[in-house]
């Protein structure tokens, strides 16, 4: 299933992978810090008690998801949270709130013809 609507186009992979991307804690912490300014991965893996190739996967993850982007900086690699990505699984996320209430809404009429 492809959701489609004007402000967003997300196929089921990329829903997957975002969503895969942001069930770990350790990786919605890497977006949390990264979205409020660079970090290498360096000063990234500092701050948890895992090896820095581990840490180094979480970000790998969380890039094919499209929730971060490194870019290079002398012989660093900073990592930039995404807000953008952030939004396109909000406004999804939006559009199944609006689908639930019209429901709820729906199911609200029914019981008050009763």
């Amino acid at each position: 299933m492809v959701v489609r609507n004007e402000r967003i186009a997300l196929s089921d992979d990329e829903v997957d992978r975002i969503f895969r991307a942001l069930a770990d804690a350790t990786r919605r912490d890497i977006v949390r810090r990264t979205l409020t300014g660079p970090a290498s991965v360096s000063q990234l893996a500092a701050t948890y008690d895992m090896s820095f190739a581990a840490v180094q996967k979480h970000v790998a993850v969380l890039e094919g998801a499209g929730l971060v982007t490194k870019q290079p900086q002398g012989r660093e690699r900073l990592v930039h949270g995404n807000p953008a990505t952030l939004q396109r699984a909000q406004t999804l996320l939006d559009e199944y709130e609006r689908i639930w209430r019209g429901r709820v809404a729906q199911l609200d009429a029914l019981l008050e013809d009763d």
